[in-house]
Order: C-alpha cells, then sequence, then structure tokens
C-alpha cells in the first residue's frame, strides 16, 4: 500500500501558551510502500534517523495517510 507521509515541528510556545507562528514543515512529504501505516513511519524514520535527530521531537508531528 503506498502512504504519504510529512513531519511538522509545532512552534515554541510562550508562557501563556500561546504563539504567533506556524508549524514548520521539516520533512516531506515523501511517499512510502509499506503494509500499514506503522511500517510506513518506522521506514521514514529509520531511512532518515539524522535528520530527526535536529527536531525536538516534543514538538514534532508525523502525518501519515494513505494514497489513493
Amino acid at each position: 500500500m503506498l502512504f504519504e507521509i510529512a513531519v511538522l515541528e509545532h512552534p515554541k510556545k510562550d508562557k501563556d501558551g500561546e504563539t504567533d507562528e506556524l508549524e514548520k514543515l521539516v520533512f516531506g512529504p515523501q511517499f512510502v510502500i509499506a503494509e500499514d501505516e506503522q511500517q510506513a513511519v518506522m521506514a521514514v524514520v529509520m531511512e532518515n534517523a539524522g535528520e530527526f535527530k535536529k527536531i525536538n521531537q516534543k514538538r514534532m508531528e508525523i502525518l501519515v495517510r494513505p494514497f489513493g
């Protein structure tokens, strides 16, 4: 099955929990062939581990959707 994956980094929030910034696209979108969403995410993360180390994981969101 074909999946499309993108990774967003959410902005830092101030002490009041607000921000004026938008999310930032830090990876993708990339197409992956896998049996399910979990395998698709694992494949992308393992292939691009160096890039994901630069992202604050607490603010990272991985978006996955089946394509087609």
